[in-house]
């Protein structure tokens, strides 16, 4: 079970998703009291250098996930192409490369139902846009742990299959409009 100061954010998405994402990230405080996890379905065929270049464009470190890494406040994490991601006591990512769930390789459902189990109250998990279900049963896994979950408004989402899954299985989540999702970041968050 993680410490009072051991909060963890989660922003799960696929197709649609990065536009906002993006507009999350540059609107951060500064100073970040927990670790963000952002989990987006990409293909392993494609090289992709977005945890560089959003590093260098938001000016603070913005990792992609291997086998092992800590997890710490104030860093942004990205899940790797190809790969399922787990947390695992005390505190650190690990990689699985088992099958895909819900045609994705990384899996939402796999990291937030983790993450849950894990982190408990103390999670915190965002289901942007997407053309599938996978994230839906993640928040229902967050919820019952007791943590809070936020789910894109379809009508503003790109692609709104996801959101609508999530709301669907979800008994518990807010849904919030783009602008509000934006500024419940911009304004650090109430995570505990």
């Amino acid at each position: 079970m993680k410490g009072k100061k051991d909060n963890i954010v989660l922003i799960g998405g696929s197709a649609g998703s990065l536009l906002l994402i993006t507009e999350i990230l540059e609107n951060l405080p500064a100073r970040l009291d927990y670790a963000l996890c952002i989990i987006i379905h990409r293909s392993s065929t494609f090289s992709s250098e977005i945890e560089k270049s959003l590093s260098i464009k938001l000016n603070r470190p913005v990792i992609a996930i291997t086998d092992k890494t800590p997890i710490k406040n104030g860093i942004i994490y990205f899940a790797p192409p190809g790969y399922h991601i787990l947390i695992d006591p005390p505190g650190t990512f690990a990689l699985d490369s088992s099958e895909h769930v819900n045609y994705a390789k990384p899996s939402i459902d796999v990291l937030f139902e983790s993450c849950a189990q894990i982190y408990g109250q103390y999670c915190t998990a965002f289901l942007l846009s997407g053309a599938n279900a996978d994230g839906a049963r993640g928040l229902k896994a967050i919820e019952e742990f007791g943590g809070k979950t936020f789910i894109q408004n379809p009508s503003d989402a790109l692609i709104e299959t996801m959101p609508i899954s999530g709301i669907q299985e979800s008994r518990l989540s807010t849904i919030l409009k783009n602008q509000d999702i934006i500024r419940y970041f911009s304004d650090n968050l109430q995570l505990s």
